[in-house]
């Protein structure tokens, strides 16, 4: 058993809500001793973390589908870590776990809250650490039950992703393949759309940068006819360009809008909405946690589809703890190039 006494814990505290871009000056760097558990409670030590667009989000007071983060709080954040002591009949020493563990090096875990914070014993044979944070963590639960459950996918039919290269995108074009659809991804960069297509099995990608009338033209020329479903991480214009696009009963999932998320102006919404009217389609917002109490079923197919080679997983990992401020700001200059992973220590 580690000697609890001999650690210190180094924390990301969120020190002012950020107006644009976080910057380093909205954090504050902590440390405290890490105690021993109390009764029924668990110490986990982070091993990697999750940086993900929705932690924008959770800096912004104001109401939401979960409370901001605090100022002086440790920063949200999910991960996967390691028991290190325990007064838990349910947590060994050495069992490896998902939780929302926030920006620090240890997290400990009264018993009330181990349900709250969704610790979770994993098995490390059904994928590695950056696939537990990727397609067999939150972003792949939100990939699968955004596509499968609103999207409701059917053979033959076309479905476009944006953000196709990141961790939700690659997730929802690999299922979407395998359910026998036609994908077409959209992203930054020819590396990315080389990678989606040639990697991923996509039909096609489309590279958002390669002009002002980039994505026009690619959906004419990739989605002749039409789409039938789109899975929106971007917002913005990119949504507004394939809502002209769309077929009668079409699905769009609004799962996020990362061109919005650091706007110092109101929030742009759908310019080309009428489309929905016109071809009596629909678009649906989703949370992942909703589905929480069917992950279980995804893991266990997706787990299968990695196994087998059928779908594979990317991450982007960056090490360091004290990295975070400018890490986290790869996600909305696109810089990160698949699921971004912070690595706080080594196995």
């Amino acid at each position: 058993m580690t000697d609890l006494a001999t650690l210190t814990n180094h924390q990301i505290r969120l020190a002012a809500r950020p107006v644009g871009l976080p910057t380093r000056d909205n954090w504050s760097f902590t440390t405290e001793a890490v105690a021993t558990p109390s009764p029924g409670g668990i110490v986990v030590k982070t091993l990697s973390l999750s940086l993900d667009p929705a932690m924008r989000g959770w800096m912004n007071e104001g109401k939401s589908y979960i409370p901001p983060v605090g100022i002086g709080e440790v920063m949200r954040a999910g991960g996967i870590g390691k028991v290190i002591a325990s007064d838990n009949a349910k947590f060994a020493i050495g069992d490896v776990v998902t939780a929302g563990l926030g920006v620090q090096e240890y997290a400990s875990f009264a018993e009330p809250e181990i349900k709250r914070a969704g610790v979770a014993k994993i098995d490390l044979r059904a994928g590695s650490i950056g696939q537990w944070l990727n397609v067999l963590g939150m972003p792949g639960m939100t990939g699968y039950f955004g596509l499968m459950d609103i999207g409701q996918p059917k053979e033959g039919e076309t479905v476009v992703v944006s953000g196709a290269a990141g961790a939700v995108g690659q997730t929802v074009g690999q299922l979407a393949k395998i359910k026998g659809c036609r994908v077409v991804g959209i992203a930054g960069g020819a590396a990315k759309c080389d990678w989606v297509v040639n990697e991923l099995g996509f039909d096609a990608c489309i590279d958002y940068k390669a002009g002002p009338n980039a994505v026009r033209d690619g959906l004419k020329a990739h989605c002749a006819n039409g789409v039938d479903i789109y899975f929106d991480n971007v917002g913005g214009d990119i949504l507004d360009q394939v809502l002209a696009r769309i077929n009668r009963k079409a699905r769009i999932i609004i799962c996020g809008a990362i061109s919005q998320y650091n706007n110092t102006t109101p929030i742009q919404g759908p310019k080309n909405y009428l489309s929905l009217l016109v071809n009596r389609a629909r678009m649906e917002g989703m949370v992942v946690f909703d589905y929480a109490d069917r992950y279980h079923l995804a893991i266990a197919e997706m787990a299968g589809y990695l196994r087998d080679g059928k779908m594979k997983s990317k991450e982007d990992v960056v090490v360091g703890l004290d990295t975070f401020p400018e890490t986290l700001l790869k996600l909305f200059n696109g810089e990160n190039f698949g699921k971004l992973v912070l690595q706080v220590a080594g196995e």
